[in-house]
């Protein structure tokens, strides 16, 4: 009996020992930006070292998609490693049940011993059923929050769980870099390992930099993107153009103050580069960067101007494609300056997270470990994604596919006006899409394959989609054989009473 108490005893120890030798977690995602807004992504007209110092010891991944190219729905995603018809959550559809919040990355860490934080953004709102009355924001299930409601403000007196920071730190984006170091610090003296997610408001409109840094970009020319312009969007479906993105260019003046605008947009991302410093400097001092793992990237991209549209949404490369990094210092691949072309996607982190600290991945998560590519770059997770918008005007609803080489967009809209189209571009030969291949008769085995893939898509849809929040008529919606007369019927259904349409 004594032996066996010994043994036990010894196996306990073993296990605390291995628990606390769990990496530490900083996840960091940026609102509204795109890939050419940092270095590491070729763009020499900026200046951001420290997510280029990021890249260059960890790994850049140059295809990695939000498969919700939306704050709300994408930032309940990145909690849950679901898909938006799984999670049941964006503008104009409705919020998060508390069931689905349970099962997020930070309440499942926390339940794991690890201390949690979030500052910034939080996106999306809980309720303990899909009609049910709305709750306070989930501070309590944080050890340390920052957080605030709606789109949060640029200035840091005005949120509320950061105002102990605006006196130093008027401007929230720097907020949130002390915010992060301070925790850092708490958590390297209590010995813990933490998991921090910082979500920054910065670059979201309406633009508000920091006047700290006002002479980082004054008179800058920033070169166009080569599809820059309304004469490379034209070959775009007419119903892309009939909600605010497309209006966006000339309202938002990325066709009359081009340099202006990008200025301003550069400078919160600088904003953000230095608070990546801070946090870097933090996991320094405290000696703990050597089991700290990071991830930096971002909820969704934005167009700034790309095919004549601004903001995002709409399912092509520049609104669904955005930044992603991971370093992870104890890895061997670690500062080899490596990168990925696999597939990748927002559905990705919660499993990679709860991996990384040990944890099971939950089976209703559709997303795969990110590592599997941080131990071979040329590996793959995902042979294909689906790009959802089920957002804003009825005829920008759409369900698009991507795989490594191919995309497919099925704009099914074909009321009054609108004919159903589709759109292919073949992206590893065609990465600014600006051809449409759906007519090429080079292309009718690729269109085939890509239907077939799309079609994959829409039956797990179908078959995985909230019972609520009107995610279910999708299914037929998105369905290319099925009757536009049944579509019709679906699409106008009108609203339950006391439903509000809210806006990104």
């Amino acid at each position: 009996m004594k032996r066996i108490i010994i043994l036990a005893a010894a196996l306990l120890s073993t296990a605390f020992v291995n628990a606390e030798k769990r990496p530490n977690i900083i996840y960091l995602m940026s609102d509204d930006q795109s890939t050419y807004t940092l270095g590491c992504y070729g763009n020499t007209d900026v200046k951001t070292p420290n997510i280029d110092r990021l890249a260059s010891d960890g790994m850049a991944f140059d295809n990695h998609y939000d498969t919700t190219a939306i704050c709300m729905a994408s930032r309940a995603t990145v909690m849950t490693g679901m898909y938006e018809y799984k999670t049941g959550c964006n503008f104009d559809h409705g919020h998060m049940l508390t069931d689905t919040w349970k099962k997020s990355y930070p309440m499942l860490l926390r339940e794991a011993g690890y201390l949690t934080a979030f500052a910034g953004k939080f996106g999306f709102d809980l309720v303990e059923e899909p009609d049910g009355k709305k709750l306070a924001l989930p501070a309590d299930d944080f050890d340390r929050w920052g957080g605030s409601p709606g789109q949060t403000q640029y200035a840091t007196a005005r949120n509320k769980s950061m105002a102990a920071y605006a006196k130093e730190y008027p401007h929230s984006t720097l907020s949130y870099g002390a915010f992060g170091r301070d925790f850092i610090r708490d958590s390297a003296k209590a010995g813990k390992p933490f998991c921090l997610s910082i979500s920054f408001k910065a670059p979201h409109k309406p633009a508000t930099p920091d006047p700290k840094f006002d002479d980082v970009y004054a008179g800058k020319t920033f070169k166009k993107p080569e599809n820059y312009g309304r004469e490379n969007g034209e070959h775009f479906s007419k119903q892309s153009k009939q909600d605010r993105q497309y209006d966006r260019f000339h309202s938002w003046h990325y066709s009359d103050k081009y340099d202006e605008v990008m200025a301003t947009y550069h400078q919160q991302i600088y904003a953000i580069d230095v608070a990546v410093g801070m946090l870097r400097k933090a996991l320094e001092e405290q000696e703990v960067a050597d089991n700290t793992v990071i991830i930096y990237t971002s909820d969704n991209g934005f167009f700034c101007g790309s095919h004549g549209y601004g903001s995002k949404v709409l399912p092509y490369e520049e609104a669904t494609r955005v930044p992603m990094i991971i370093y992870d210092p104890r890895h061997p691949n670690a500062g080899k300056q490596l990168r990925s072309d696999a597939l990748t996607g927002n559905i990705d982190f919660a499993p990679t997270i709860l991996k990384m600290a040990g944890l099971p991945i939950p089976g209703n998560m559709d997303g795969a470990d990110l590592m599997t590519l941080y131990d071979k770059p040329q590996e793959a997770i995902h042979e294909s994604l689906a790009l959802i918008n089920v957002w804003g005007k009825k005829p920008t609803h759409a369900m698009a596919v991507v795989t490594k080489d191919m995309k497919y967009i099925h704009w099914g809209y074909a009321g009054e006006g609108f004919e159903e189209t589709e759109e292919l571009y073949h992206l590893s030969k065609d990465a600014l899409e600006l051809t449409n291949q759906a007519a090429n008769p080079e292309y009718s085995s690729a269109m085939q394959q890509m239907r077939k893939t799309y079609d994959q898509h829409l039956s797990h849809w179908k078959a995985e989609a909230v019972p609520y929040h009107n995610y279910q008529p999708y299914g037929t919606i998105f369905d290319r054989n099925a009757d536009w007369s049944e579509k019709e019927t679906l699409l106008a259904k009108p609203k339950k009473a006391g439903s509000k349409k809210k806006r990104k």
